[in-house]
């Protein structure tokens, strides 16, 4: 960016919030945008971002995809319902070399662009312009995506401040630059160790939580939380959720929303005027268990609170264009007229993540989730034909056919999560060749009150149906960090192997959270080793093998997990760099089965070891399996024939006796 003419602190931001995400070190940007006079709001993560952006009540949004061209397209298309639905601006950064692609980013959502090398003038005119545009669009003082001035917050521990939405400030008497003091003032006392906890929950491993309390001025409010993993900054958006009589009918606590009959009588006379009609059709997953759980009056607040959220995604995407309706149970409507396809779409995506926030059930936060499908009409369609094609497409979604038990798993782990219930135990991983154990792997364990021991695979059954399976994964990988740090002295020579999922590498920023929490764990890099599982589908391999070779390069050490399993094997051998390769359990129980059995073994092994992987054998629970697997080249093993997994007190036990 190239120097200019200094700029008036007077210029036409008049001190309005502005977003800008930035993947790259480039405090440049925020502070010429404040000298312009905009009050900047960054980050520099894509996590979170659209949840960051409303609680900033910004009307304009940077995303500086400089350098970073997939990363910035991915935050766009996250931010362009936020933008989109307040009737904001989204501007995008590129450089000179990725013009060819400023399509891709106006498909994404991108309403204005600039491209770098640039003036300091053309940046602040860009965000002028992009300013007008929202004005225009969105009226003198755009609405949020949530159709009203957002509540929130951010904390920032550097400054030990708040900074506070002016929508919160007007609301507790504060200024929008508030102290920590000022700020718990207003909390009652009895919400204060509430607050206290959560932020404690978040410092120590969890990326995002939620508290339900009373505040002043707004009544019983949900604030979700959530923590930048590199700057330690706090940010929360507060939800009203109202006031809501106890022992209230569901359609009392339903306030406004149609029934399914009223509904039904609104899209007949739209497709009798000859219009065309789109619906979004959602369903409240596992409600029936909030019933069950928690009574019918705990039920029926959920149900409001679901309605409210749909009512607020409606009028912020469609105006006064949509309705939304109750059809029965925990299903709902939202229906409009005239819907552009694209626009049906993303209102749906934005269905879908207001309903995964989680909501309070009695004095419980509960994650729910939901099912989502849309619709248009079509030629000839009247009501009910337009309302079974959106059935049909949510009956054939990826969310039907959720098992009970796997769902009262998922109601109940996020608090298990946050109360501390889920731990490690640590298997190990023994050299054929001497019989040392030379490493451990992690492994999750829930201790649940009623059904005891839950293991790894279970538990991150649930956390998928809870939608909480990269909180889950983030924070059993930093549990096993900061637990090998306190290994006794008799451990101090093993390696350390932690899991990550493919949802994990698909993460903005995977690697540098996770180099970042190796290094601040005091763990050495050259002792851990990174188990992908190789039964989730990585998306992109070529994004995947340029991320973990980042891994490999800062010192860490890679392994496919449960090989031999998934419908993915050739191509992760093909495309990721590996260290490892470890052998399925179910390919190591065959080999002592018919010679056929260990043909497939054998090539595995004969496989690997062509490549220069080291094989790891999992599953091993006879002598007989060892000592073929012993035959065919195999060069390490865990497994119940050395021991199950163990505590670190029984580990450190069993590693001194020399076994």
């Amino acid at each position: 960016m190239t120097a200019s003419a200094p700029l008036s602190a007077t210029s036409p931001g008049r001190d309005r919030p502005l977003f800008l995400l930035s993947f790259r070190q480039r405090d440049e940007l925020a502070a010429l945008a404040g000298k312009g006079g905009w009050r900047v709001v960054a980050a520099r993560r894509a996590d979170g971002a659209e949840r960051r952006l409303i609680a900033s009540g910004a009307a304009v949004a940077v995303v500086d995809a400089r350098g970073a061209v997939e990363e910035g397209l991915a935050a766009v298309r996250a931010l362009a319902g936020p933008t989109g639905a307040a009737g904001g601006a989204l501007l995008a950064l590129v450089s000179r070399g990725d013009a060819a692609r400023l399509g891709e980013f106006h498909d994404a959502g991108a309403t204005h662009f600039l491209a770098s090398p640039m003036r300091e003038v053309e940046f602040v005119q860009a965000l002028r312009f992009a300013e007008r545009h929202a004005r225009r669009v969105g009226g003198e003082a755009p609405a949020t995506a949530g159709g009203a001035d957002p509540l929130g917050w951010r904390y920032d521990p550097a400054r030990d401040s708040i900074q506070v939405t002016p929508a919160l400030a007007a609301l507790l008497g504060l200024s929008e630059q508030a102290s920590v003091r000022a700020m718990l003032r207003r909390v009652d006392a009895s919400d204060r160790g509430a607050l206290r906890s959560a932020i404690a929950r978040l410092r120590s491993g969890l990326s995002a939580t939620a508290f339900a309390h009373e505040l002043r001025g707004a009544g019983r409010v949900v604030e979700h939380l959530q923590i930048d993993g590199r700057t330690g900054r706090v940010h929360a958006l507060i939800e009203r959720l109202g006031q809501i009589d106890a022992g209230a009918a569901v359609r009392e606590a339903l306030g406004a929303t149609r029934d399914a009959a009223g509904a039904r009588r609104w899209i007949a006379r739209r497709l009798e005027d000859g219009r065309a009609v789109g619906l979004v059709l959602a369903t409240l997953t596992r409600f029936d268990l909030v019933n069950t759980a928690y009574g019918r009056v705990t039920g029926d607040e959920v149900l409001r609170a679901a309605a409210a959220r749909l009512a607020d995604v409606a009028r912020g995407a469609f105006g006064r264009r949509a309705i939304t309706a109750r059809l029965g149970a925990a299903e709902f409507l939202l229906a409009v007229d005239d819907a552009d396809p694209d626009m049906l779409a993303d209102a749906a995506r934005q269905v879908e993540a207001a309903f995964a926030r989680p909501f309070v059930a009695g004095d419980s936060i509960t994650p729910l989730g939901a099912r989502v499908a849309f619709a248009t009409s079509q030629a000839g369609d009247d009501a009910a034909a337009v309302l079974a094609r959106a059935g049909e497409a949510l009956a054939g979604g990826s969310g039907a056919g959720a098992d009970a038990p796997i769902d009262a798993l998922a109601l109940d782990l996020r608090r298990a999560l946050e109360a501390g219930e889920i731990g490690l135990l640590f298997q190990p991983q023994v050299s054929i060749a001497t019989g040392q154990i030379v490493g451990v792997e992690a492994l999750a364990r829930w201790s649940h009150a009623s059904l005891g021991e839950i293991g790894a695979e279970t538990l991150f059954a649930a956390a998928a149906r809870a939608g909480i399976e990269t909180a889950l994964s983030e924070h059993v990988q930093r549990l096993a960090l900061t637990a090998a740090r306190g290994w006794p002295p008799a451990l101090a020579a093993l390696r350390l192997a932690i899991n990550v999922t493919a949802a994990d590498v698909a993460r903005a920023g995977f690697v540098d959270l996770l180099l970042d929490w190796i290094d601040a764990s005091g763990f050495p890099r050259a002792r851990l080793t990174v188990e992908i599982t190789e039964g989730g589908l990585i998306a992109d391999l070529g994004e995947a093998a340029r991320l973990l070779g980042e891994l490999r390069t800062a010192g860490c050490r890679v392994a496919i997990d449960d090989f031999g399993t998934g419908y993915s094997s050739l191509a992760y051998l093909k495309a990721l760099p590996l260290d490892y390769l470890k052998i399925d359990r179910k390919l190591t129980q065959d080999i002592a089965g018919s010679p056929r059995d260990r043909v497939v073994v054998r090539g595995v092994i004969d496989m690997a070891r062509s490549l220069g992987l080291t094989v790891v054998a999992e599953g091993v629970e006879t002598p007989e399996q060892l000592e073929l697997l012993a035959k065919e080249g195999c060069q390490f093993y865990q497994g119940y024939l050395c021991a199950a997994p163990l505590s670190v007190a029984d580990l450190a036990a069993l590693v001194e006796t020399g076994r």
